[in-house]
């Protein structure tokens, strides 16, 4: 293991968080509409942990001063994982240097810190924040610091990181051991230029749905987050029912329109860049002729179909929402009532809901604009399964990716007949051609039956060591501990954000003990970096073999 190469590249990541957080500072002052009095905590906090983050790159720096030599896969490996774990150190640090609260009367500990910046890094958009809304709690310079880090994590720090300062050769490693997805061959032939095709994709689509949610009156600052959370597929919002707030307040806003456009951009967000790039450059049958493209795009209209037909059957959307609508914003926004169809609106409201929490979900962005924990129990469950599925290969999405799940319903297909026809030798083929890849079938079961070990030992760790009071102090029943703690897992190893029960669609995670937050830091890594290169730092001869 080069160290001294590790630690140069570590110091570049450590000034690059520390210079992020810079764009942070000019929203605590009343310029940019913040109340100073509220804010300097958090300005200060700010400074201090962009200090730190300095003095931790030059001691990197000093370090690695005789780091040179090639970049091997092994040494990527370490870069990328010790880069997400260095990020959830360094992040964390605005949130306690600032005093932010958790609660009204509960300042955030270090791990609720780490937690908050491991889910904006990771893109899962868990959250032990309570009062989001209240700039005394959670100052608006550190709630953008909380929005910008979907933006560093969702199309990775390390093809950030790659895009804008090269690393020559080292930059393929790099991108092999974070880019999302088992096939990899479009960054293997050209990386420095696919990680700019990449990045300049990311920036566009966040700009231009800046700009979209901006005409429909949100303000600069909201348009901002709620673009990072939604092309990051991240979740993070400004207030504290996500984006069901607009619902609230019809006399500034146009719900509708902002929740399919919303719709529309979590959609794009799990689709995989290259094939939005091939639509820039003019050749749409690349992205028509992609099969986990066509499968994506049949798994949201086929469940967005089950889910709304099943969900008016069980009358889910008649009080659809996150929380009821202020009444004297609705009547400013009309001042008399209308009667209305009442089954046409709650169609309407059901297809607008139900497509919402579908792309949300299978996208894993977590977004919610209704409570779909007290959905029927069969939305609920499809929303579970969703969870594992995640989005395309090559997107911001979290989740297994759909072109795991293609490839693994090929191979039991194949395993299947050789079973009763050992002589036949097939080809595994994507697409109609056969994939050359002979390891692929192997790493392909091997991964799925990973995903299933670290589930079923997250989940009873959660059962077994999290108290009955974390439910029952917050009115729920004990009796729902092994539903929701199975959501927990999943929501935070499939980077998705909120769960069941007690980290349902109006919950969060601040009411659980420092130990299982722990757990869940790791998971949210774990599935963003897709398991290998956060297990490999735990294996002894992974530092010690040349």
């Amino acid at each position: 293991m080069n160290k001294s190469l590790l630690c140069r590249l570590l110091s570049i990541v450590a000034i690059l968080i520390g210079a992020s957080m810079t764009f942070s500072l000019p929203w605590a002052l009343p310029v940019f509409g913040g109340d100073w009095k509220h804010e300097q905590s958090g300005f200060w906090g700010l400074i201090a942990a962009m200090f730190v983050c300095f003095g931790v790159g030059i001691v990197l720096r000093q370090l690695g001063r005789n780091g040179h030599g090639q970049l091997f896969q092994k040494e990527a490996m370490a870069v990328v994982g010790l880069s997400w774990v260095l990020a959830t150190v360094l992040g964390a640090l605005p949130y306690t240097f600032s005093g932010t609260h958790r609660t009204p009367t509960d300042r955030m500990t270090y791990v609720d810190a780490m937690f908050e910046a491991q889910s904006g890094f990771s893109t899962t958009g868990a959250t032990v924040l309570t009062e989001l809304q209240d700039p005394k709690l959670v100052p608006r310079c550190i709630m953008f610091w909380r929005s910008s880090t979907h933006f560093l994590g969702g199309l990775g720090i390390i093809v950030l990181f790659v895009a804008i300062l090269g690393q020559g050769s080292a930059g393929k490693a790099l991108m092999k051991a974070e880019m999302p997805g088992p096939s990899q061959s479009s960054a293997q032939a050209r990386m420095q230029h696919t990680a700019w095709v990449l990045f300049l994709v990311y920036v566009g689509l966040n700009t231009l749905l800046t700009v979209l949610l901006m005409l429909e009156n949100l303000s600069l600052f909201d348009a901002l987050c709620h673009a990072f959370g939604t092309m990051a597929t991240g979740g993070f919002s400004t207030y504290n029912a996500s984006i069901g707030y607009f619902e609230t307040r019809p006399d500034l806003y146009n719900a509708s329109l902002i929740d399919y456009t919303i719709t529309f951009f979590m959609f794009l967000a799990g689709t995989n860049f290259m094939l939005i790039y091939a639509l820039v450059i003019f050749q749409p049958q690349r992205i028509l002729a992609d099969i986990e493209w066509r499968v994506y795009v049949s798994i949201i209209l086929l469940v967005t179909v089950l889910v709304v037909a099943v969900g008016l059957y069980n009358h889910d959307f008649e009080n659809s929402g996150m929380i009821s609508p202020d009444p004297a914003a609705v009547a400013a926004a009309d001042g008399t009532v209308i009667d209305e169809d009442a089954s046409k609106q709650t169609v309407a409201k059901g297809l607008r809901y139900g497509m919402f929490q579908v792309v949300s979900i299978m996208t894993t962005t977590g977004f919610c604009t209704d409570n779909f924990d007290i959905w029927n129990s069969f939305g609920k469950g499809v929303m579970l399964v969703l969870m594992f599925i995640g989005g395309c290969a090559g997107s911001t999405g979290g989740g297994l990716k759909v072109i795991r799940h293609i490839l693994f319903v090929k191979i039991l297909g194949l395993e299947a007949e050789q079973s009763f026809h050992p002589s036949v030798v097939r080809p595994l083929r994507l697409g109609g051609s056969p994939v050359e890849d002979q390891a692929l079938r192997k790493n392909i079961l091997v991964y799925f039956g990973l995903i299933f070990l670290i589930f079923t030992t997250g989940w009873l760790f959660t059962i077994s060591l999290e108290p009955d009071s974390t439910w029952t102090d917050n009115g729920h029943m004990a009796e729902h501990k092994l539903i929701d703690a199975a959501s927990c897992v999943a929501a935070t190893l499939n980077n998705i954000g909120p769960g069941y029960g007690v980290v349902g669609a109006t919950k969060n995670y601040t009411h659980f003990q420092w130990y299982s937050k722990m757990l869940f830091i790791w998971l949210m890594m774990i599935g963003r970096l897709e398991i290998y290169v956060i297990v490999v730092l735990f294996v002894p001869s992974f530092w010690r073999s040349q």
